[in-house]
């Protein structure tokens, strides 16, 4: 069973800035909620780079990771408020050009494509034709969903062809639920373990599987920074809390994103407090090092040195 220490609650990043050197943060639900940026982060990510601390956007993003900084760039989070940014779409494209190992080894040429608005920007640049009709398909690509216009029952007719056939797929974004300005919508996630459900075999390439982990690690070791020197910013127990806790680096959830119902209504630590052992139940016993609000800095430090805030511990 997967434990931690008991969560720190903060009022900002600056409470554990002094800490680390590297910041792997989530996009959807922390950064902003698909439409604009979280009031503050801005902020937040400019008094990090000031600090010069190494910052890596992760994300399950079935897009590429060009794709998602265009993304950002247009909604007011610029290129030069992060170092590096790392997708789950960027892992399947890579995987699918080079076709050479794991479960990519002889996928085929031939793809039936599930993504949302009818992007096919996966697959720009490789060696894969598109398929319109599964029954053509070597392989069954996962990369986005049309929620809420379609419901999962809309999918399953391909599902369940796709099954029949006997087709390997390819979860690009194993997120089940995602951010879209006030509400959550499926995620292709929630297609994939339909797909396994009916008895199909699913690679599932994003977090919290550990390889798009030990991709950012290797980053960080690039500019010799380690797990102990690095923390994990993110809005989900399942994907971002999970696993950093499964590569031994330290984790803290926003209370923005997919968990902001949880803490509707709490308004004592010990309110908080209880949120967070319901979600932990749900989760094996997990518990983020600290809590954060929103991925906010906190309160200015007008001398900008690098002081250590009070943590509050309960």
């Amino acid at each position: 069973m997967l434990s931690v220490n008991k969560t720190k609650f903060c009022q900002g990043v600056s409470d554990i800035s002094d800490s680390y050197a590297g910041f792997i943060i989530d996009q959807w639900g922390v950064l902003h909620d698909g439409e604009k940026p979280y009031e503050g982060v801005v902020e937040c990510l400019r008094e990090l780079k000031s600090r010069g601390k190494f910052i890596i956007v992760l994300s399950n993003s079935g897009k590429r990771a060009q794709v998602n900084k265009e993304r950002l760039k247009a909604i007011g989070i610029a290129p030069t408020l992060y170092d590096e940014i790392v997708t789950s779409g960027e892992m399947a494209w890579q995987g699918m050009k080079n076709q050479d190992e794991g479960f990519f080894r002889n996928l085929g040429k031939k793809c039936y494509l599930i993504s949302r608005g009818g992007d096919r920007s996966i697959v720009d640049g490789l060696d894969v034709e598109l398929v319109d009709d599964i029954k053509k398909a070597d392989f069954l690509l996962i990369s986005g969903a049309d929620s809420p216009e379609m419901s999962l029952e809309d999918y399953e007719p391909i599902l369940k062809a796709a099954v029949r056939k006997q087709m390997k797929a390819i979860c690009a974004n194993p997120d089940s639920m995602g951010v879209m300005g006030e509400m959550n919508i499926m995620g292709p996630g929630t297609l994939a373990r339909r797909y396994s459900d009916f008895g199909g075999v699913v690679h599932y390439i994003g977090k919290p599987h550990q390889p798009i982990f030990q991709k950012c690690i290797q980053m960080l070791q690039a500019k010799e920074i380690y797990p102990g020197q690095t923390v994990i910013i993110g809005d989900t127990m399942a994907h971002d809390i999970l696993g950093g806790t499964l590569v031994n680096i330290d984790t803290a959830l926003v209370r923005t994103g997919l968990h902001a119902g949880a803490f509707r209504g709490t308004k004592t630590p010990a309110d908080v407090d209880k949120a967070l052992n319901i979600l932990s139940a749900q989760y094996n016993n997990i518990r983020p090092k600290y809590l954060l609000h929103t991925l906010k800095w906190g309160k200015a430090l007008p001398d900008r040195k690098h002081k250590k805030r009070a943590l509050k511990e309960v």
